[in-house]
């Protein structure tokens, strides 16, 4: 049987990425004491492994793909094939940032302060690169943990990962400059890629991950609404093409239906209602297939 060695990220992305998975339609189950889950797939093969050691071992071909973050296969320096950017994190869609960080009442203003200065982080390589390009140097050393309470005592500054920036600033640090924004990558083993089957199972895989992100805060909105008040409501609809309308039994009338991010919701069902719409169902999606 043909099989796709796959890894996905233990850890803080482990949930949101097995949540992901699920939307697109594989339905992974996880035993607490092995980090070999079942996939409903007979044609993939899952490990659960720390994001960090997944690009390298995507890299030497232990795995044919994996799911890393940017900053970690920029830390490593793993020749990969880069598939897709799936945009999330542990808290939402968005990126994460590495930035440098230093104790608010510190002297250090701009990355030119931290000429000769001492930098605590996990990822040292990605710092260092930085520093070059900035002519600086300074001391980076591997930070195993609670990197943020270093400053000032150990360290001058820290390069560290944040999705919000509230645990810095709950750690009284200020952010002084942005390293680099990292999102997590489906990644391939070059060889892997080559192959037609395995390369066909992956592009399958990542249509149904990016279809699922891209559902991911959208909503299905559908309402009646007599033709007369209809061009008003359409002025107030936004579609991924154009709302899709259709003819009711009831002459006069129209269905409409179309998808909107679920932000605008709160605000939109009431403008609608008072354009003259009726009957108004929101409903969830599972994947968008642009």
């Amino acid at each position: 049987m043909k099989l796709l060695k796959m890894g996905l990220p233990a850890g803080s992305l482990q949930k949101t990425t097995l949540d992901i998975f699920k939307k697109a339609g594989f339905n992974i189950y996880v035993n607490e004491r092995s980090y070999f889950p079942f996939v409903d797939d007979e044609e993939l093969d899952c490990t659960l492994i720390r994001a960090q050691e997944i690009p390298r071992y995507v890299e030497n071909g232990v795995l044919d793909v994996g799911i890393s973050g940017k900053d970690w296969i920029e830390e490593t320096g793993a020749k990969v094939v880069e598939v897709a950017e799936l945009t999330y994190s542990r808290q939402g869609l968005r990126p994460v940032k590495l930035v440098i960080a230093v104790p608010r009442d510190s002297e250090i203003q701009s990355v030119k302060d931290l000429q000769g200065k001492k930098i605590a982080t996990e990822l040292v390589e990605v710092t260092r690169q930085f520093l070059r390009r900035h002519d600086i140097e300074a001391e980076v050393e591997f930070s195993w943990g609670a990197t943020e309470v270093k400053p000032p005592t150990l360290v001058d500054a820290i390069a560290e990962l944040t999705e919000t920036g509230r645990s810095l600033k709950a750690n009284n640090l200020r952010i002084v400059e942005t390293i680099l924004e990292s999102t997590p990558r489906f990644i391939a083993n070059p060889i892997s890629w080559e192959e037609e089957w395995k390369r066909n199972k992956i592009r399958q895989i990542v249509t149904l991950l990016e279809g699922a992100l891209m559902a991911e805060e959208k909503v299905v909105l559908k309402m009646n609404v007599s033709k007369e008040n209809l061009p008003q409501l359409l002025e107030l609809l936004p579609a991924l093409r154009r709302p899709t309308i259709s003819e009711l039994h009831e002459e006069g009338w129209v269905a409409v239906e179309t998808v909107v991010s679920e932000k605008l919701v709160r605000d939109l069902v009431f403008k609608a209602k008072e354009a003259g719409a009726e009957g108004i169902i929101e409903f969830s999606l599972n994947k968008i297939i642009p």
